[in-house]
C-alpha cells in the first residue's frame, strides 16, 4: 500500500489551546483580546493558504530495519528500535500543509509583523500535527479493511530527530517513500521543505508495545516528553499496560 492522501482543511483546523501552548501560554491562563485576535487572524490565513497533503506507504519489518539504521547515527538503545520489532504492521508517512503557507509565514517576518508571523507559525505547526493524526487513522482503517485487524489495534507515529532516531534517518526514509511526489523535499541539513511538514513511521500493533518508561538516554535530552501524553491517551483508551512501565502522569 502506497497512497497519496488529499486532506481537507476543515479536517485539520488548529485548536486554540495547542496553538497558544506553542506560544508559551499554558491552558487555563487568561488570554488577552489582542492575542485572541492574532489567533483568529492566524486561522483565517491558514484556511486560505494551507495546502495539506500526505503520503503513506506500507513497509516490511526487514525493509524498515534498513531504513531505520539510516547513516548509523542512532542511539545504541532506543524505544523505536524495540517497538517496531514487536509490530504487526508498519508504514512510512510524510505530510505537509504546503509551501504557500510556509511562504506566508516568511513574508510576515520579513515585513516585521513578528506577532502575527509567530502566531501563524504556531497555528501551522498544530495543523501539521492534526494532519499527521489523520494519516494514522487512514493507515489503521486501511488495515481493518485489508486485513480485518481488530479495531483496538494501537497505532502511533515516530519521527527522525526524536526518541534516539537520528535526524539523518530522513535520508533513507525519503529514498524509500519518495515524498517529493507531494512536494516535500529534504535539505542537506535533513530539514524538510516546506518546514511545516512531518515524516516518520507509523507502528501498528497491540497497545502494550507502545508503553515504555522514559529512561532511555535520549529521554534525558528531550525537552517536551510529549510522548507521555500520547501514551497516556493510548493507555486510557485501551487499558494497556506493559513491561516497560506505565507512563508518568501528566499535568
Amino acid at each position: 500500500m502506497r497512497e497519496l492522501i488529499e486532506i481537507r482543511k476543515d479536517e485539520i483546523i488548529p485548536d486554540q489551546t495547542n496553538a497558544l501552548a506553542l506560544q508559551g501560554i499554558c491552558p487555563g491562563t487568561r488570554v488577552s483580546a489582542n492575542i485572541l485576535k492574532l489567533f483568529d487572524r492566524g486561522l483565517e490565513i491558514f484556511a486560505k493558504e494551507a495546502r495539506p497533503v500526505g503520503m503513506v506507504a506500507a513497509i516490511s519489518g526487514n525493509d524498515f530495519d534498513f531504513v531505520y539504521a539510516g547513516e548509523g547515527r542512532n542511539d545504541t538503545n532506543t524505544p523505536v528500535a524495540e517497538i517496531f520489532r514487536k509490530a504487526d504492521h508498519l508504514a512510512l508517512f510524510a505530510v505537509t500543509v504546503g509551501q504557500t503557507l510556509h511562504d506566508k509565514i516568511n513574508e510576515l517576518f520579513v515585513a516585521k509583523d513578528f506577532a502575527l508571523g509567530s502566531m501563524l507559525d504556531s497555528v501551522a505547526s498544530v495543523g501539521v500535527e492534526k494532519a499527521a493524526d489523520l494519516l494514522e487513522i487512514f493507515f489503521r482503517d486501511g488495515l481493518q479493511r485489508e486485513f480485518g485487524v481488530d479495531g483496538n489495534i494501537a497505532v502511533m507515529r515516530y519521527s527522525p530527530g526524536y526518541c534516539g532516531w537520528h535526524v539523518s534517518g530522513q535520508r533513507k526514509l525519503f529514498d524509500y517513500l519518495k515524498p517529493e511526489e507531494v512536494g516535500i523535499t529534504l535539505r542537506p541539513s535533513y530539514l524538510m521543505e516546506p518546514l511545516k511538514s512531518a515524516s516518520g513511521v507509523i507502528i501498528a500493533g497491540s497497545p502494550e508495545i507502545h508503553v515504555f518508561a522514559d529512561t532511555y538516554a535520549c529521554c534525558s535530552q528531550c525537552e517536551s516528553h510529549s510522548c507521555r501524553q500520547r501514551i497516556s491517551r493510548l493507555v486510557n483508551s485501551t487499558g494497556a499496560s506493559g513491561s516497560g512501565g506505565q507512563p508518568a502522569a501528566m499535568e
